[in-house]
């Protein structure tokens, strides 16, 4: 308690140049922790929109299916394994069939994925009960995105053309039943979803299946026959975590650049107080304090910068923090084309392991900064000191 008073007593006793050092120190706390609640919130809201309109607790993929391998569409469907299907008639998976073809809005050719959905399915919140509202025509439901693209609305027909099972080319109308917006584009870019048992009927594919999705609370069978191959959720989140570990590691670039000027300021402010404070020095061990005790305090010292930090930081930052993870973080309308499922707000997370993992590293990397200059004590004679000299 006593190297803790003194402590307190020599930083605030330095005024205006201690003051400095906690500001900037406090600018790199902020500005870590906001960064980081970016990629964080980034990662949360993406990873929550896939799991609730495409991936549910997890995928089974026909084994001969690959998401970017379009030649391998063709093959990929087969059989629903009997365990999957177990499931399914519990109402506890969908299946889901793919088939590529083609769309004509307004005469003109775009590829297109038709794919296949129960309309009565609950596992993903796909609005697909709307597929099963239209009797007199083949329903479909496209997403905004698409509708944007190819200027389609709500009741308009266009001419889709499919490959069946046969290798046939055939061509069929369909019925724009709704236009949902998502903001998961893996469900929505150049894709038609139609009812599951027309899909398979128009393509030759009776009771067959691209992948099988799982409900958020199903458990994965024990064992699948072969043929269908189990995704979990590390594997379908594996690419967008990759990205935000990308994100994060270019911005730690930043991170160290703040440091290193917070912490430049503070070896600066240690080197100069040991010159400055030479004949306390002297005085201070040949009252019998050990030069490890003075070591000590003026680390100590240093390290009280970082607290002193965190203090002033939490005074602003805290409202910061609470105010972007309300209001958000507005986005450019660009950001759609990178295929992020996060719309045009963003809202950063600031989980109390980011807060107390970014103090940890600052008050470490503060501390062994201030430790450094003061080794030349170990080697500082008292009479030395106390004539103003650093041997």
């Amino acid at each position: 308690m006593l190297m803790f008073k003194l402590a307190l007593r020599n930083i605030l006793g330095a005024g205006l140049r201690t003051w400095l050092n906690v500001i900037v120190l406090s600018f790199s706390f902020v500005a870590i922790i906001y960064m980081q609640g970016i990629y964080d919130g980034m990662q949360d809201q993406a990873s929550q929109a896939e799991i609730q309109f495409a991936y549910g607790g997890g995928q089974y993929w026909h084994a001969a299916y690959d998401p970017y391998d379009p030649f391998s569409l063709q093959d990929s469907h087969g059989k629903i394994a009997p365990e999957l299907q177990d499931k399914i008639n519990d109402g506890e998976a969908t299946p889901v069939l793919i088939v590529q073809g083609s769309m004509y809005p307004n005469g003109r050719l775009k590829p297109v994925l038709l794919k296949g959905i129960d309309p009565a399915q609950k596992t993903v919140a796909i609005p697909s009960a709307v597929l099963a509202k239209e009797k007199d025509a083949i329903p479909a439901l496209i997403g905004a995105r698409t509708a944007r693209n190819s200027g389609l609305k709500i009741g308009d027909y266009v001419t889709i053309r499919w490959r069946d099972a046969n290798g046939t080319f055939d061509a069929q109308e369909v019925k724009i039943m709704e236009i949902m917006n998502t903001l998961v584009q893996s469900i929505d870019n150049g894709q038609i979803w139609m009812p599951l048992e027309q899909l398979r009927q128009l393509s030759g594919m009776p009771d067959e299946a691209t992948l099988v999705i799982l409900g958020q609370e199903t458990d994965s069978p024990a064992q699948v026959s072969l043929g269908w191959v189990h995704k979990d959720m590390d594997f379908l989140l594996k690419d967008l975590k990759q990205l935000v570990k990308t994100k994060t590691i270019g911005a730690s670039v930043m991170y160290i650049a703040l440091l290193l000027l917070a912490m430049l300021a503070i070896f600066d402010t240690q080197v100069l107080s040991l010159f400055r404070r030479r004949k306390e020095i002297g005085t201070l061990v040949s009252l019998g304090m050990t030069r490890v005790q003075v070591i000590k305090l003026f680390t100590f010292e240093g390290a009280m910068h970082g607290i002193l930090a965190a203090g002033v930081a939490a005074l602003y930052g805290i409202p910061l923090f609470i105010y972007s993870a309300k209001a958000g973080w507005k986005l450019p309308q660009v950001t759609e084309g990178y295929g992020l499922s996060i719309g045009q707000t963003l809202f950063p997370v600031f989980g109390a392991g980011l807060v107390v993992g970014t103090i940890f590293l600052v008050m470490i990397t503060v501390t062994i900064v201030s430790y450094l200059p003061t080794r030349r004590i170990l080697k500082l004679k008292p009479t030395d000191a106390l004539r103003g000299k650093m041997s």
